[in-house]
């Protein structure tokens, strides 16, 4: 059974998908099972994955790497950056060359988290 938000990877082709809807079915691509992605959520190596976030005019900053930012190279870079404010989800697709951060202009909230997706090395995820 899928849950709501969970993030899906197929093996053969790389297609990602985040669920939107629960259902009971298992999500397949290319003719497998995709792989549920675990949100790691502490960094054990040099290279920075949690997003690290922090409130600044009104904004919130979302940053890969709270002092070390994340390599933004061609084979090593973060796709997205994913801010979720009480239940309300927001996005920002990266390319190499990007800073590895991301701006969202959303009101405070109570419950605010946020996850990127490294290319090379998952999903990762943070809070506040």
């Amino acid at each position: 059974m899928t849950k709501k938000m969970q993030v899906y990877k197929c093996e053969i082709c790389g297609n990602i998908v985040e669920v939107m809807h629960e259902g009971a079915g298992e999500l397949v691509c290319c003719g497998q099972p995709m792989n549920l992605l675990e949100e790691k959520t502490a960094d054990t190596s040099t290279e920075k994955h949690v997003p690290y976030i922090e409130r600044k005019d009104n904004k919130y900053v979302v940053k890969v790497g709270e002092n070390t930012a994340h390599p933004m190279e061609e084979k090593h870079y973060i796709e997205w950056i994913e801010l979720i404010v009480d239940g309300a989800v927001y996005r920002k697709h990266l390319n190499p060359g990007d800073a590895p951060e991301a701006v969202f202009e959303v009101p405070e909230g109570k419950e605010v988290s946020a996850r990127e997706y490294c290319n090379i090395h998952g999903l990762w995820s943070g809070k506040l």
